[in-house]
């Protein structure tokens, strides 16, 4: 089979994996991932370094081709092979380089996130209608701009399309996560470059901040922002912000931050209704150049009904198994490459803190409660360490609430042990061990 095919057949097997495991754990494992050949049952899959392949292959093997069997219809074999168009690169997982204050830089805005391609629909068109105003007027009714829903629904899309109306009219703008903010603040303070990172986020004409819960309860961080707000504000300068929930409904959140944030238009997105999900998946079809019948997406539409990258991950399955089979996209095949999809997509087992604390008490053989002690003996702090690393890797929890859960300790403690493992994993290899025999404690 053609390597084209290989990288359609691993792409539709991510829609679904997307779905199934954490963000971070997506984005630390699979997101950099291809598809390279597939031949005889065995698909080869590109990742960028030894220590990822070295993951997937201990941790998620299983995951992977109980995905894959329910995609192909046949036994699946995996080989986690490095790419070599990784191996320049400049920086392996988990290795962050020296951050850049400039404002010169084009952001780096995904090419298909327009205003063009974003289908409209009931459940959608306030927010819609809302970002589209804020691109063609910068500063002026709405704002800030909060737009918040749930995961996959086209929050980012409708952030990323005002910054391609920016840069497309010659406007300075600015696209962050709240994380790497976080990250480029504290980098700033250690560094002693907080006037550059001030220029940095107060020079610009709009400021797309995305996922803002992560801010919450980050002391400095959430000054820091709140003056950067302001500043932008009191110069009719355009402040656009994304979340999962409402500003009433963010957890450790300073009021007078909330306050502000409720200043200009808060909208909500709801998940598509089914006409909307039918034009989304038209919209998605025509853009991969395939002519896909009504009642093919219909029967998609009504399996996925959750959310844009749902409906998107089971239109490439139905593809991808055309083009396995060799037969021609209808009702039938999309029925029998759909036929399991209920039951494959279970999500995975919820990874609590609780399970992680257990796990990593086991391996250092302590016991939770030891954790959470302030015991600062060095394989206590470790462990402790360790816990606060893969809390952070493998679920969404925010990070005082790590802090919390081990000892009522501040964020910035977390921070600095998320760091720490996460360099000496690269350098020392029986921690490395120990951490991918955790994990797989973890995902079994």
């Amino acid at each position: 089979m053609k390597v084209e095919s290989a990288q359609e057949i691993w792409e539709a097997a991510l829609g679904e994996l997307q779905i199934q495991v954490s963000k971070p754990n997506y984005r630390t494992w699979l997101a950099k991932t291809v598809g390279l050949s597939y031949q005889d049952n065995k698909l080869v899959v590109g990742v960028p370094s030894p220590f990822i392949a070295e993951y997937l292959d201990k941790n998620q093997r299983s995951l992977i081709e109980k995905t894959l069997i329910g995609l192909t219809h046949h036994d699946a074999n995996i080989i986690f092979q490095v790419d070599g168009r990784y191996q320049n690169s400049g920086s392996s997982n988990g290795e962050r380089g020296n951050i850049s204050f400039t404002t010169t830089q084009t952001p780096n805005f995904n090419s298909k996130y327009t205003f063009d391609s974003f289908v409209v629909g009931s459940s959608n068109c306030l927010a819609h209608a809302a970002a589209l105003e804020v691109s063609r007027n910068p500063g002026g009714t709405h704002n800030p701009l909060f737009i918040h829903g749930g995961v996959g629904l086209g929050k980012t899309h409708l952030l990323q399309a005002i910054g391609h109306a920016a840069l497309a009219s010659h406007i300075r703008v600015l696209y962050v996560s709240t994380e790497q903010f976080t990250n480029e603040f504290i980098n700033a303070i250690q560094e002693r470059k907080t006037r550059e990172f001030r220029h940095k986020y107060r020079s610009v004409n709009i400021l797309l901040i995305d996922d803002i819960n992560f801010i919450a309860g980050k002391g400095q961080t959430e000054e820091s922002f709140f003056h950067t707000f302001d500043e932008l504000h009191n110069a009719n300068r355009q402040i656009v912000i994304t979340n999962h929930c409402p500003p009433e409904s963010i957890p450790l959140l300073q009021e007078r931050l909330r306050s502000r944030l409720e200043w200009g238009l808060v909208t909500g997105i709801q998940p598509p209704d089914f006409k909307t999900r039918i034009a989304i998946l038209q919209a998605k079809a025509k853009d991969k150049g395939l002519n896909v019948t009504l009642d093919v997406l219909g029967l998609i539409a009504q399996r996925a009904h959750r959310n844009v990258r749902e409906l998107e991950g089971y239109l490439n399955r139905v593809i991808a198994y055309a083009k396995l089979v060799r037969a021609s996209v209808n009702s039938e095949l999309a029925t029998k490459a759909l036929e399991d999809i209920t039951s494959k997509n279970t999500k995975h087992p919820a990874i609590t803190l609780t399970l992680i604390m257990e796990a990593v008490a086991e391996s250092f053989q302590l016991s939770p409660s030891d954790l959470k002690s302030g015991r600062r003996d060095r394989k206590t702090a470790l462990a402790r360490q360790v816990a606060m690393y893969l809390i952070r890797q493998e679920t969404n929890c925010p990070l005082a609430q790590i802090g919390k859960e081990l000892g009522n300790r501040d964020h910035s403690t977390v921070i600095h042990a998320y760091k720490k493992i996460e360099s000496h994993i690269n350098t020392n290899s029986d921690l490395k061990r120990q951490i991918l025999d955790i994990q797989r404690s973890i995902e079994s």
